[in-house]
């Protein structure tokens, strides 16, 4: 079976880099010559920007394009003559009243994150020949590329904050309009089509039926996708076009899903390396910030070119602590070989002899020197895992974190636990953890009884704790068949292997007495097993099924909707080999891990996973209690609320627009 290769296929995150480096060297390619020297420029990026370039280059690398400085289009910019300034910024209002002020100034090279309106254009026009600085403008290209790469096979269209209009309470809210709605969708189906046209593909698209938002963005990115065909002139998925992808023999399946089918994943506890970081510490835009026992403010960047780090991050952390002292202790007999070397070198032994065993001596220690930048660069991120790993050890031992992830498998995979959940809760250290346990007992158990709500109601409110967050969970699973999740995760559950080989010694740096040394049993998520049961049709010989019947199909090759569907009757059973997976509400790293694993046990040529944005399990909690489902609403408002499209969907409804035919809002 083919395996994933990494070096023969193109990743979201390479393309995006060589469309960047191509965007700041004034949208030429750059060389591959070691005696290119780049022409030196300054670049202004808008926040947006930041975040986009932020994971892929450095400011070594930026300095390696001929960027001798970096600055934001809010700040206050001198003059340079001669001195080019390439933007990289969206086309919003304030932008583009920025960038009219500073014509004057340089040589501009404009480059929109997004396509840059018709009204827009015309304010910079117009701009340009009142101040005659026509000629300042060099370039002006819109780019696409609206989203942000965090790995070679994750990409987010957004960074988290709490006002974004991309999360799951902004979809979900019952108070969104018609019109905020249409703008969410469009801003998500904006950035769908970067994707597709950074990564020169044009994909089957499937998605689940009545799910609201991910149902309007799989018709809109269809239709998009189908104008782009249209115009002959700027087609981005031509051979000609310089992304045109290089994987022909595939056709990509991307597969759209909401965050509503499964809300557990979000809320639970994780055991994983990468996700623990980001559920315990502050892990945002692959930099993860912390504050050591000292109050000191600390930030690590986690690097592509970190082995231990690549290698180990959808680790269980039991195996990483054990991975991390290894490569301590491996680092520390190299310590021990240079310093014995350097004792040789001063040694007092006869002449003939010394003479011999200082030549022998030498010619280690220049090997030893030689690689000595590798070793050097091998203790960077040595120190860095041993201060990360060290805090989140802190936290899983003062939350009692292994003890919540080995009793959430059992309810996830329908084992009731050994002892009462109340009594769970009230071990619980943090108020927070407490309410996270109730509400994944309560998605993924199918009978809870009144009193048992009300009884872990009233400790909750001992502590402090809101419980919005119960009230729009009881309410959306009396709208919904949401017990299906707890069937949706079976395989769940958790193995302890034997007692920590190497991390109860007194030279360990990890004490892990009291923690309990638990693997994560091997299973695929509900989103996992949805992907599955999409592109493995080779049982069915491509036949439609009661699974793949509640999912639509568009491809946007074909001319007419109604020759998508013809098309989906007839294909025969395949594997298909790229996949690209986006989730419209939120995703976290485990199911980005899960989907990763999945992708390497099926062989994939290429698999990615994509979503609006990436929450900690605090954050969508907080989000979900916000929620504000008022009782007076009734029941109009959730018979839709799988994804809070319903301003849109009833819109549509009204309109008599059926499946075969949506039109726009």
């Amino acid at each position: 079976m083919q395996g994933l290769n990494e070096q023969s296929v193109d990743t979201i995150r390479s393309r995006q880099i060589a469309a960047i480096k191509q965007a700041i060297n004034f949208n030429e390619p750059v060389p591959d010559s070691l005696a290119y020297e780049p022409q030196w420029k300054v670049l202004i990026l808008d926040k947006f920007g930041q975040d986009v370039i932020s994971p892929l280059l450095n400011v070594k690398q930026l300095r390696d394009l001929g960027v001798t400085l970096h600055l934001l289009v809010t700040s206050r910019r001198e003059s340079l003559p001669d001195v080019p300034a390439v933007y990289f910024v969206s086309p919003n209002d304030e932008n583009i009243k920025l960038i009219c002020a500073d014509l004057e100034k340089n040589m501009f090279y404009l480059n929109m994150i997004y396509p840059l309106s018709r009204p827009r254009l015309e304010m910079l026009a117009q701009s340009a020949v009142t101040g005659s600085s026509v000629q300042q403008v060099q370039k002006l290209m819109d780019q696409y590329l609206n989203f942000i790469s965090l790995e070679d096979d994750l990409f987010v269209l957004r960074r988290y904050n709490e006002e974004s209009d991309l999360s799951y309470h902004a979809i979900n809210d019952p108070d969104t309009t018609a019109e905020k709605m249409t703008s969410v969708i469009d801003t998500i189906v904006d950035g769908l089509f970067s994707v597709c046209a950074t990564m020169g593909v044009v994909p089957i698209i499937r998605c689940p039926k009545g799910y609201g938002a991910a149902e309007e963005v799989a018709t809109k990115l269809d239709q998009k996708i189908r104008d782009n065909f249209r115009d002959a002139r700027n087609n981005l998925f031509t051979m000609e076009n310089i992304r045109a992808g290089q994987m022909n023999v595939h056709r990509p399946v991307l597969i759209i899903a909401d965050r509503g089918m499964d809300l557990a994943t979000m809320l639970h506890h994780t055991w994983t390396y990468q996700a623990l970081i980001h559920d315990v510490l502050d892990l945002d835009l692959n930099r993860v910030t912390m504050v050591d026992k000292q109050g000191k403010r600390k930030q690590y960047d986690m690097s592509a070119n970190d082995k231990l780090w690549q290698q180990n991050k959808g680790n269980a952390f039991p195996e990483v602590a054990e991975a991390v002292q290894s490569d301590v202790d491996e680092y520390r007999k190299n310590e021990d070989k240079i310093k014995n070397l350097k004792k040789a070198m001063h040694m007092e032994d006869e002449a003939d002899e010394a003479v011999s065993m200082l030549s022998d001596a030498t010619s280690k220690l220049s090997s030893t020197v030689g690689s000595l930048p590798e070793l050097l660069e091998k203790k960077q991120f040595l120190d860095l895992h041993t201060s990360v790993a060290t805090a989140v050890l802190d936290h899983i031992k003062q939350r009692k974190l292994d003890e919540l992830f080995e009793t959430e498998e059992k309810i996830l995979n329908r084992q009731p636990p050994d002892t009462p959940l109340i009594d769970l809760m009230k071990v619980c250290t943090e108020p927070m953890d407490a309410l996270r346990l109730m509400l994944i007992n309560y998605l993924c158990t199918p009978n809870v009884s009144k009193a048992e709500i009300e009884e872990q109601c009233a400790y909750l409110q001992e502590l402090g704790v809101d419980n919005s967050a119960v009230k729009f969970v009881q309410r959306l699973r009396s709208f919904s068949n949401m017990h299906r999740t707890s069937e949706d995760h079976q395989g769940a559950g958790t193995k302890t292997v034997s007692m920590f080989s190497k991390l109860l010694n007194h030279s360990s740096r990890f004490v892990m007495e009291g923690v309990k040394n638990l693997v994560p049993k091997k299973h695929n998520l509900p989103l996992t097993k949805m992907v599955d049961s999409l592109i493995d049709t080779r049982s069915t010989g491509g036949q439609s099924t009661s699974t793949t019947d509640e999912f639509r199909y568009f491809d946007p090759k074909l001319m007419h909707s109604s020759a998508s569907r013809e098309a989906m009757k007839n294909r025969p059973g395949h594997m298909a080999q790229d996949v690209i997976v986006f989730v419209v509400g939120g995703g976290n790293y485990v199911e980005y891990q899960n989907i990763a694993e999945y992708g390497k046990a099926k062989g994939l040529t290429r698999i990615t996973y994509g979503t609006t944005e990436i929450a900690t399990p605090r954050q969508f909690t907080d989000q979900v209690s916000i929620v504000n489902i008022e009782q007076t609403k009734g029941d109009a408002i959730l018979t839709s609320f799988s994804s809070r499209t319903k301003s849109v969907m009833i819109h549509l409804r009204q309109d008599g627009v059926g499946d075969g035919d949506r039109r726009e809002v």
